[in-house]
């Protein structure tokens, strides 16, 4: 097979001898050259020899850089020979680590707008070629290196919503005083926005189970959070996605040493918000948290319309400002809905300080921290085209780079963003 115009064959491998496995095809993205090849290579794969090469006894890394070496032989093709269909994994989202991603835009400091419009200018048109879906579906979900070693302990695979959702040990939120030991399903994320001197701090978490409420409040103490984003209901589709870990309103509930009542609710087609007081029945210590509730996500696929989930976005910024404690996002995984959320509200304050968005480089930057952020390939479609939209539709202001975001001059998202839906 020959590489794309833009030197990729569109397939992964996961193995090496470094890793006591064989070869193996991890992925193929869908029109590439992997895929349109005769015969097609196709997951499973044990790739046999590269070019040639009897590639049984190299490290991962040497084969990766064998199939990319390839790229500049001086045919410029890659001929493997492999044994079809040799492994099939249980399940695709244990998928281990692979390396072999195509080249993506790191995030770096720039103060020129021009930067900014070229950057979703090419966004637009990779959309509309189908490059954007494509580089997207060959990144790792999960981070090479990184364990995922707590999550599988006896102890604590009942407090996991699904088998195959991790948390990383390296950056996982360790509880101090824990009902069960110091295990949740959760990791901290940081998405610094360059030029301006923010860094978003975030805590990602599964939807909590009926024995990980207790648990879960408890990380909102610790961490001081007086935010929580909820991107999902608690049914869908029939299947509980969620555990109602609050009480209804004006009621208390107790979890553990902390109590919980619900003070304030107000609902809209889209989404919830409540009020709660969080209090430490050993202390007497109250706290105020704010929950923002997404409703309007459809059982099944993304929104049609990006506009209520941009209107969500906005109120949530409004609502995290100043706030150097991390906001708790969560939908059932914690992966899907909680990556585009946290993309979205990156890719704002991206624009917002004039710097380029590459939303390919965010989700990296995300699953460093989090594996698995944004799981579909539908929502990161989604995501990109909010982006579009946010930036087609907000006033264009010349924001200085060097400015410090006490002072920095704010777009102010909601105004452009009523008559999104009018379009």
């Amino acid at each position: 097979m020959k590489p794309d115009e833009k030197g990729r064959f569109g397939f992964n491998v996961k193995g090496g001898a470094d890793q006591g496995m064989p070869i193996i095809v991890s992925r193929v993205a869908p029109n590439t050259p992997a895929d349109l090849a005769i015969p097609r290579l196709n997951e499973g794969d044990q790739v046999l020899l590269i070019n040639g090469r009897d590639v049984s006894q190299h490290t991962h890394e040497q084969v990766v850089m064998f199939i990319k070496a390839s790229r500049e032989t001086h045919s410029g093709e890659l001929a493997l020979v492999v044994r079809p269909n040799v492994y099939v994994s249980e399940d695709q989202t244990e998928e281990p680590d692979f390396t072999y991603i195509p080249d993506t835009h790191q995030i770096a400091s720039s103060s020129s707008s021009n930067t900014l419009q070229s950057s979703l200018m090419l966004l637009q048109e990779s959309l509309e070629s189908g490059a954007a879906i494509a580089q997207f579906e060959q990144l790792y979900r999960k981070k090479p290196g990184l364990t995922l070693n707590a999550a599988r302990l006896d102890a604590n695979i009942n407090k996991n919503r699904y088998r195959d959702i991790s948390p990383y040990d390296q950056t996982r939120v360790v509880l101090k005083n824990g009902s069960t030991g110091d295990y949740i399903n959760a990791n901290y994320v940081n998405m610094e926005i360059p030029g301006s001197g923010i860094v978003n701090r975030y805590i990602a978490a599964q939807g909590p189970l009926p024995n990980t409420c207790t648990d879960f409040w408890q990380m909102v103490w610790e961490q001081q959070s007086s935010l929580v984003v909820m991107l999902t209901t608690e049914v869908e589709r029939g299947r509980v996605k969620c555990h109602q870990y609050w009480p209804l309103l004006y009621e208390t509930e107790d979890f553990g040493e902390l109590q919980v009542t619900c003070e304030k609710e107000e609902d809209t087609h889209s989404f919830a918000f409540r009020e709660f007081n969080l209090t430490h029945a050993g202390t007497g210590e109250e706290r105020h948290i704010r929950h923002m509730q997404y409703i309007a996500w459809p059982d099944h696929g993304v929104p049609d319309d990006p506009s209520d989930f941009l209107h969500f976005v906005a109120r949530v910024r409004q609502n995290r400002e100043g706030m150097v404690e991390p906001t708790v996002v969560h939908c059932s995984a914690g992966i899907g809905r909680t990556g585009v959320l946290i993309t979205m509200e990156t890719a704002m304050c991206l624009i917002e300080s004039n710097q380029p968005v590459y939303p390919l480089s965010i989700v990296k930057q995300m699953r460093d921290q989090r594996a698995m952020l944004i799981q579909t390939s539908s929502q990161y479609k989604f995501v990109c085209e909010a982006i579009l939209r946010v930036y087609n539709a907000a006033p264009k202001m010349n924001i200085s780079s060097s400015s410090s975001s006490s002072s920095r001059p704010q777009r102010d998202w909601s105004s452009p963003l009523r008559t999104l839906g009018n379009e």
